[in-house]
């Protein structure tokens, strides 16, 4: 199966990444493989994983004397490369396109479908969330990961309507979120955005992901091997931020996500470019997804691997 799919940011992630003959790339966000075709095609073998088992249908055709799609998280990318083993590592983070397209996965509000949002086949949905969990830590839920200022009054009308009536529906969900917050009142984004990309990152636990992820790369590159990550929004930009300044040296007394430098550490990374990579205005204008991207890329170093990352 072909796919038109563009992934965002694509030239400057694989000017980042380098592949090239004889160079292993892991595409740990597989999606609908825009990453991987781009490796593939500058000669790259690809070692892809997707957790999403759907999007094993988005591999047909690729060759497998240069291509595997593992179906699990990118976290564990380091127990199935090996230490030191990859010469790149390319992570797109959040939902895919593709999830967001098919109502049935329940990740957008703009299609009405079931309140699942897994990007697995396995686990709690955003329903079970909603449904269960106590108005105090759905409330911390939504303000931490939706970073959504209004989260308790939002939790406790979720609440009380849920006492008589569960939720189980998108589109129900968003609609109650709008009229508990009184409404858009000129708004240019849906006052149920912030909630759902809050239920969406608490239902896959994607920040403890990324910062595991974030480790894995660390070990399973290869010195000279180059890590490029693909951030939506400010929660992972700021984890992607931290462990590259911290493990680059720049940040001594460490981060709120990541612990500070072992004494006397030498950097296991060298920043490829300061600070974060927008998209051009051209892939902006025809990709509303590719406003909100970041990219951060680094080089691994022949330091060894921080050994109190876990």
């Amino acid at each position: 199966m072909t796919d038109a799919h563009v992934p965002v940011l694509l030239q400057e992630v694989t000017q980042a990444l380098a592949p090239a003959a004889g160079k292993t790339i892991v595409d740990g966000t597989f999606g609908a493989g825009g990453y991987t075709r781009a490796f593939l095609a500058a000669g790259a073998a690809v070692i892809a994983f997707d957790r999403d088992p759907t999007a094993r249908r988005f591999a047909e055709g690729l060759d497998p004397a240069r291509f595997r799609l593992i179906e699990a998280p990118f976290s564990e990318l380091e127990s199935v490369t090996g230490a030191a083993a990859v010469d790149g590592v390319a992570l797109d983070l959040g939902v895919s396109s593709m999830q967001l397209d098919e109502a049935d996965r329940g990740f957008s509000f703009m299609r009405d479908g079931p309140l699942d949002m897994r990007m697995g086949a396995k686990g709690r949905t955003a329903a079970d969330l909603v449904n269960e969990e106590e108005p105090a830590e759905l409330a911390r839920i939504l303000f931490v990961y939706g970073e959504e200022r209004k989260s308790r009054r939002i939790a406790s009308a979720i609440a009380r309507r849920r006492s008589q009536q569960p939720f189980t529906r998108t589109v129900e969900l968003a609609e109650f979120i709008e009229q508990a917050l009184g409404g858009r009142r000129g708004a240019k984004t849906h006052p149920a955005t912030r909630a759902f990309q809050a239920l969406r990152i608490a239902v896959n636990d994607e920040l403890d992901e990324l910062e595991q992820g974030l480790v894995a790369a660390e070990r399973a590159l290869k010195s000279g091997g180059r890590l490029a990550v693909v951030t939506f929004h400010s929660l992972e930009d700021r984890i992607v931020k931290a462990f590259l300044a911290v493990r680059a040296g720049r940040t001594p007394a460490g981060s709120r996500h990541l612990p500070p430098a072992p004494p006397g550490a030498a950097p296991s990374f060298e920043l490829l470019f300061n600070g974060a990579r927008a998209p051009q205005p051209s892939e902006m204008a025809a990709n509303p997804r590719a406003r909100s991207a970041k990219l951060r890329a680094a080089v691994r170093t022949s330091a060894p691997v921080w050994r109190d990352a876990a």
